[in-house]
């Protein structure tokens, strides 16, 4: 179980989480949705133990995730920032190899979990490329290479009895295009039918829609909303979450559309 527990951090001078408190089971998808500054990145770092909030606090099974062994977190949790740093002299492959630090596997497993973590990433012909010959891109999926091997090679290293597994993202789809951004949520999903806890921030919502089992909706710092995506992403909740008149319709085989509604939008100008 991955929990908020009425939690709060203040950033220069501002409010940017404020008492929320969550509890987020392993085996789910988990979309963390709002608008620019509504809290997002900040309550994920919170989650993933990258901060001491300012009361409150977040918890691994019951943990303090500000207090955590770095090690053993590292076997249980893994992160995508939303700006991870380079290692400009790194190929494809060693940047993914990053993610087998913790659970240093024998070099068998270790090419075995390499293998599995680039071609899930999408990201095998990118394995023998200098990392500073990529995309932004190409980058992106380097790093999800990464943090895959990571997760794949922390469950093999503690086994089941450990619990859960957590795999944390920030807007992981911005830098790649429309057909990566579909294989991307397919690869995390499926992490998700293995029994991995999957939270990630997007401003896409009809990815949200399309991808969360549970969706968290943020408005300035505050929990406004969360569920399933269809309760979640009402009009109501939706447009005021974002500031502006949002159109929510069911398309074609029951999926959510969502939108701005120009119609309002028009009219209110």
């Amino acid at each position: 179980m991955l929990e908020a527990r009425e939690l709060s951090v203040r950033r220069g001078g501002r409010l940017t989480l404020s008492g929320v408190t969550l509890r987020l089971e392993p085996g789910r998808a988990v979309a963390l949705c709002g608008a620019n500054g509504a809290g997002k990145s900040t309550l994920l770092e919170a989650l993933c133990g990258g901060l001491r909030p300012d009361s409150g606090g977040a918890f691994l099974d019951g943990a303090d995730l500000s207090r955590a062994d770095a090690l053993q977190l590292a076997l249980r949790r893994a992160v995508l920032e939303q700006s991870p740093r380079l290692a400009s002299a790194l190929t494809g492959r060693e940047l993914a190899e990053l993610g087998l630090w913790a659970a240093a596997p024998p070099p068998v497993e270790a090419r075995r979990i390499l293998h599995w973590a680039l071609e899930a990433a999408g990201a095998t012909e990118l394995a023998e490329r200098p990392a500073n010959h990529l995309s932004g891109g190409e980058r992106a999926r380097a790093h999800l290479a990464r943090v895959f091997a990571q997760i794949r090679a922390g469950r093999e290293r503690l086994g089941p009895q450990a619990g859960g597994r957590w795999l944390l993202l920030d807007e992981p789809t911005a830098p790649l295009d429309l057909a990566r951004q579909i294989d991307l949520m397919a690869a995390l999903r499926a992490l998700a039918a293995e029994g991995v806890g999957v939270v990630a921030a997007l401003h896409d919502l009809n990815l949200a829609a399309a991808f969360a089992d549970h969706v968290v909706l943020l408005a300035e710092g505050r929990l406004l909303a969360e569920g399933p995506p269809r309760e979640v992403f009402t009009e109501a909740l939706l447009t005021r979450a974002y500031g502006a008149p949002i159109h929510v319709a069911e398309g074609e085989g029951g999926r959510l559309r969502v939108a701005p509604d120009f119609a309002r939008i028009r009219a209110v100008a």
